[in-house]
């Protein structure tokens, strides 16, 4: 008998595993599962349909027959409220039990609700589906005020759409500069005076308090906990996730904010596997349990789940993920894991360009750069073959990086 493949999610991790598997056991059965009414589209370009700049028509990555002509079964609508591990199985929403021989949870998240008054009134928007894209464009495009919480990566999209849209919009941040955790004040000026330039406030020191609503429950204005009011008609959150582990509730397997896995991409269930946003995965270049959301890391994910599900062991994940934003005049990414380390560097070259970078035992773990992204590869390559050179900081922080000039590994 054919193997069962069965995958529940159809963002780019569970895709990925899905054309994968396909490749890897042509006769196979391949089960897609997603909760979502419709198929695969790009997550990246979500935000430039929300800002106008886009149709609809590009965001879309597979079509129904792009399932079809590869012979997975995708299943859309369809809600997994349980997963059976002994007896291999899962149950949807309307009670069918569907059977496997590998899973694959590729749920990803939920966003995250701020815990205040009001925070579920019309014009409170959360940004991760095309679905919220949707609602979020055509309510930015009427909207005169706004408010944006969250400083992260998902947050300074939603002050970009404002911008975009023309909304005037204050960016209520709980620290003293924008993704506190990977920028140093210093940075962050960069981030700041660019929101500024488009007509988005950064206000410091401040969060939510409660919202305020007109009579028909739509949010009017932001109170936070200084007590300072903003008019907002229009309000974006972005505050983290939620991640999508309840199926696996009563069963046993490990999940400690998100589901647990290896190196390559399986639980301590050996017929069930993990891919995406979801995952608490072992980075073998990090040396210790992290988690990742950029889409270039959940893409590798699946396509690495899938590989150890037909054969374990085969593939291990092994990655530098990358995380762009293409909203200002000036480029900006990071890679790696620019939060964490026990020590750090960072540089200002001009106006706009800066450079920070984080070490983990003397070796590079992640890192930003605003302005001139050209050293990038070079600390990716360090970071790869894990080379301690934190002693090496100036070199490293040459407007230029010269691997030549960094000192070889010591044996």
């Amino acid at each position: 008998m054919s193997q069962s493949y069965v995958i529940i999610g159809d963002g780019i991790a569970g895709s990925s595993a899905a054309e994968t598997l396909r490749e890897e056991a042509p006769d196979a059965d391949v089960t897609v599962i997603t909760d979502e009414g419709e198929a695969l589209y790009n997550r990246i370009l979500i935000k430039e349909f929300a800002k106008g700049k886009l149709p609809e028509a590009p965001i879309s990555i597979h079509s129904d027959s792009w399932y079809d002509d590869r012979d997975i079964d995708l299943r859309l609508n369809t809600v997994v409220t349980n997963v059976d591990p002994d007896a291999h199985t899962l149950a949807t929403h309307e009670g069918e039990e569907i059977e496997y021989d590998k899973l694959l949870v590729a749920t990803g998240g939920t966003p995250t609700q701020l815990p205040v008054e009001n925070s579920d009134a019309e014009g409170i928007h959360h940004f991760w589906t095309f679905q919220d894209a949707r609602a979020i464009r055509e309510h930015a495009e009427q909207s005169e005020t706004g408010v944006v919480v969250g400083a992260g990566l998902l947050g300074i999209d939603l002050a970009a759409i404002c911008a975009a849209q023309g909304i005037d919009a204050h960016y209520l941040m709980r620290g003293e500069c924008w993704w506190r955790y990977a920028l140093s004040p210093d940075g962050a000026e960069i981030i700041h005076d660019a929101l500024e330039e488009r007509g988005v406030t950064p206000v410091f020191g401040s969060g939510v308090d409660r919202f305020e609503t007109d009579d028909d429950g739509h949010v009017v204005s932001t109170v936070d906990p200084n007590g300072d009011r903003y008019d907002s008609a229009f309000v974006g959150i972005a505050i983290g996730l939620d991640f999508n582990a309840e199926l696996l509730q009563g069963t046993d397997v490990e999940c400690d904010d998100g589901v647990v896995v290896d190196e390559y991409m399986r639980t301590n269930d050996d017929d069930i596997f993990a891919a995406g946003d979801i995952t608490q995965f072992h980075d073998v270049i990090l040396g210790e349990r992290t988690q990742n959301g950029a889409w270039g890391s959940a893409k590798e994910q699946g396509t690495i789940a899938a590989k150890n599900m037909v054969d374990y062991a085969s593939e291990e994940f092994r990655w530098v993920s990358s995380y762009s934003i293409t909203h200002f005049d000036f480029p900006f990414l990071s890679f790696g894991h620019p939060t964490l380390g026990d020590d750090e560097a960072e540089r200002r070259y001009e106006d706009d360009t800066w450079r920070r970078i984080t070490f983990k035992d003397g070796k590079i773990i992640g890192g930003v750069l605003v302005g001139d992204l050209s050293a990038q590869s070079a600390y990716k390559k360090l970071m790869r073959e894990e080379r301690v050179v934190s002693d090496q900081k100036d070199v490293l922080l040459e407007k230029r990086v010269d691997l030549d000039k960094v000192a070889p590994a010591q044996q």
